[in-house]
C-alpha cells in the first residue's frame, strides 16, 4: 500500500505539474517508511517459517513413531531417506511459495482495480484475468512434467543409496559385468525428464510476466497511437501493467514451489497422516490395578496369559502364527525354539504390543492391552528384536542404553547402564573410549562389533525396568565364553524372561 501511495503521490505531482519540495519530501518519507517494514516483513516470514518448519517436524516424527511396523518393514534405507529429503522439501518450499503466492494474489487484485482505472478500462483488467488462467494451465503443465521428473530423480537417489548400503556385498559376490546394468538406460530417462522439465519452467519463470508486458502493452497501444488517451490515464495504466508484472512473477516462482511441495507431500502425506491417529491410553482403573498387582508379589494372577492367538501378514494368504497360548508368571524363563519362519519373532512382536493379534488375546497381570493402553503395555514389557531391526543411533553409548528412559539421564541412570555393560563385559570397551559412556557411537561414531551391538541391546532391554523381558535370537552373535556371561546376567536381572532361538 505504501509503495502505491507512493507512486500515486509522485506521479500526481509530475502530472499536474506540482513537483515541489513538499511533494518530494513525503513521497521521500513514504519510501524511508518502507524500509523498516520491509525489515519486520522479512524478519516475520523468516520466524514464521522457523516455528511453522518445527511443528511440521515434530508432527512428522511423532507420525514416524506411530507408524505400524507393517508400514516399514518393506522400506528400505533408500526410502527412508527419500522421505527425509522430501520433508525438507516441503517444509522449505511450501511456506515460501506459499507466502510468494499469497502476496501476486493480493498484488493480481490491487493490479486489476488500477488497470480498470486506467485507459484500457476494465477490458485490459479482463485481460489480466485470461492471462492469470493461462498462468495456472502452464502451472499445471509444469506440475505434470515436475512429478514424472521428481519420481524419477527419487529412484535414482533410492537406488544408489540401496547400491552404497549393500557395497559389499556387491563386491564379493556380484558380477563384474553387471553392476552398471540398467543404469545408463535409468539415466538416459532421467535426462529426457530434466529437458522438458526445464523447458516448462522456462516458460514459468521466463515467458509468463515477460509475455504479460506484451499483452499489457498492446492493451493500450490503441489508445497511444490515437491520442485518445489522457497522460494520466497512461500513467496509471503503465502502472498497472507494471505491478501485474511483478505479481506474475511471484506467481511463477510461487506456484513452481508449491507444486514441488505439492509432489514431497505425496511421500510423506503418510507421516503426518499417521501422527493423528488414535493412541489407546488405557483405564486408569485398569492402570491402577495393574499397579498393584504389580506390587503384591505374592499375587496368584499370571504375569502374562496369551490365548488362541492368531496372525496373518496382508501379503500372505496363511497365518504365519495360529491357536498360540502360554502363561508366565514373575521368575519365571521360557525358551521358544523353532525353524525359521514358524512365527517366533512374530509372537515375540504381539507380546511386546508392537502388533495386534487377529484373534485371541493377551493379558498382563489380567488386564488387556485396549485398557493398560500401548505406552504403559511397553514399559511392563521390553523386547529385544533380532539383530538386523534393532539399531545403534548415532548417539553416545549412555543415550542409545537409556533409550527406554527420559532423557537427560540422572548420575545415578548413568552409573547404573555402566554397571550393568561391566557386568555383560563391555568394560573394556568402555575404558578405551575416551569419553566412556559418553562416547560418541553409532555410523557417525564409534563403530562397535556385532557382539558389542548384541549386548548393548541386552543392556537397553533390562535397563527398561520392565516386568517381562523378551529376547529375540539376541545370544547369536556371541563367543561360549561371552555368551554364559550374558546369560548369568540376564538371568539375574529379568524378573521374567522370554528367550526365543534357532532350532
Amino acid at each position: 500500500g505504501l509503495w502505491i501511495l507512493s507512486w500515486w503521490l509522485i506521479g500526481r505531482g509530475v502530472l499536474e505539474g506540482r513537483l515541489d519540495p513538499g511533494w518530494l519530501f513525503a513521497w521521500a518519507l513514504l519510501l524511508t517508511t518502507m524500509i523498516p517494514l520491509d525489515l519486520l516483513v522479512s524478519w516475520s516470514e523468516g520466524m514464521f517459517a522457523i516455528g511453522a518448519g518445527a511443528l511440521l517436524k515434530q508432527r512428522l516424527l511423532h507420525g514416524a513413531l506411530k507408524l505400524d511396523p507393517e508400514e516399514m518393514r518393506h522400506r528400505g534405507a533408500g526410502q527412508l531417506l527419500g522421505r527425509v529429503m522430501e520433508s525438507e522439501a516441503v517444509e522449505s518450499l511450501a511456506l515460501s511459495g506459499g507466502i510468494l503466492g499469497l502476496l501476486a494474489v493480493i498484488e493480481l487484485m490491487v493490479a486489476a482495480a488500477i488497470l480498470a482505472s486506467g485507459a484500457g478500462g476494465g477490458a485490459q483488467a479482463f485481460h489480466l484475468l485470461l492471462w492469470v488462467v493461462v498462468t495456472l494451465l502452464l502451472a499445471w503443465r509444469y506440475y505434470v512434467r515436475y512429478r514424472r521428473w521428481t519420481d524419477a530423480r527419487l529412484d535414482i537417489t533410492e537406488g544408489v543409496v540401496e547400491r552404497l548400503v549393500g557395497h559389499r556385498t556387491r563386491l564379493a559376490q556380484g558380477s563384474p559385468a553387471r553392476r552398471q546394468e540398467g543404469e545408463d538406460r535409468q539415466l538416459e530417462g532421467y535426462l529426457g525428464l530434466s529437458l522438458a522439465m526445464d523447458r516448462a519452467d522456462l516458460v514459468m519463470t521466463a515467458v509468463v510476466p515477460r509475455g504479460w508486458l506484451l499483452v499489457g502493452l498492446g492493451g493500450v497501444a490503441g489508445g497511444f497511437v490515437s491520442g485518445a488517451a489522457s497522460p494520466v490515464s497512461m500513467a496509471v495504466s503503465l502502472g498497472g501493467i507494471l505491478l501485474a508484472y511483478h505479481a506474475l512473477d511471484k506467481l511463477s516462482s510461487g506456484t513452481t514451489q508449491l507444486a514441488g511441495a505439492a509432489l514431497a507431500w505425496r511421500r510423506i502425506g503418510s507421516l503426518y497422516r499417521a501422527s493423528g491417529r488414535p493412541e489407546a491410553k488405557g483405564d486408569p482403573e485398569s492402570l491402577r490395578r495393574a499397579g498393584r498387582k504389580s506390587d503384591a508379589r505374592g499375587s496368584d494372577t499370571p504375569l502374562l496369559q496369551a490365548h488362541a492367538l492368531s496372525y496373518r501378514y496382508r501379503e500372505r494368504g496363511s497365518a504365519v502364527l495360529q491357536g498360540c497360548s502360554l502363561e508366565l508368571r514373575m521368575g519365571e524363563r521360557l525358551l521358544l525354539r523353532g525353524d525359521s519362519g514358524v512365527g517366533k519373532s512374530t509372537l515375540v512382536s504381539l507380546l511386546s504390543g508392537l502388533r495386534r493379534p487377529d484373534h485371541g488375546i493377551i493379558l498382563l497381570r489380567g488386564t488387556d492391552r485396549a485398557s493398560l493402553g500401548s505406552n504403559s503395555w511397553r514399559r511392563r514389557v521390553a523386547a529385544a528384536p533380532q539383530f538386523h531391526e534393532n539399531h545403534v543411533m548415532t548417539e553416545s553409548l549412555a543415550f542409545n542404553l537409556l533409550l527406554g528412559r527420559r532423557w537427560p539421564a540422572s548420575s545415578e541412570e548413568l552409573s547404573e547402564a555402566e554397571a550393568l555393560c561391566r557386568e555383560l563385559g563391555l568394560g573394556e570397551l568402555i575404558d578405551r573410549m575416551p569419553s566412556g559412556v559418553m562416547q560418541m557411537v553409532g555410523e557417525g561414531g564409534w563403530q562397535l562389533s556385532h557382539g558389542e551391538r548384541s549386548r548393548v541391546y541386552l543392556a537397553r532391554a533390562l535397563l527398561q525396568r520392565s516386568d517381562l523381558v523378551v529376547l529375540d535370537e539376541s545370544f547369536g552373535a556371541l563367543d561360549p565364553e561371552t555368551l554364559e556371561r550374558a546369560l548369568r546376567c540376564v538371568l539375574s536381572r529379568a524378573p521374567a524372561l522370554v528367550v526365543v532361538a534357532q532350532t
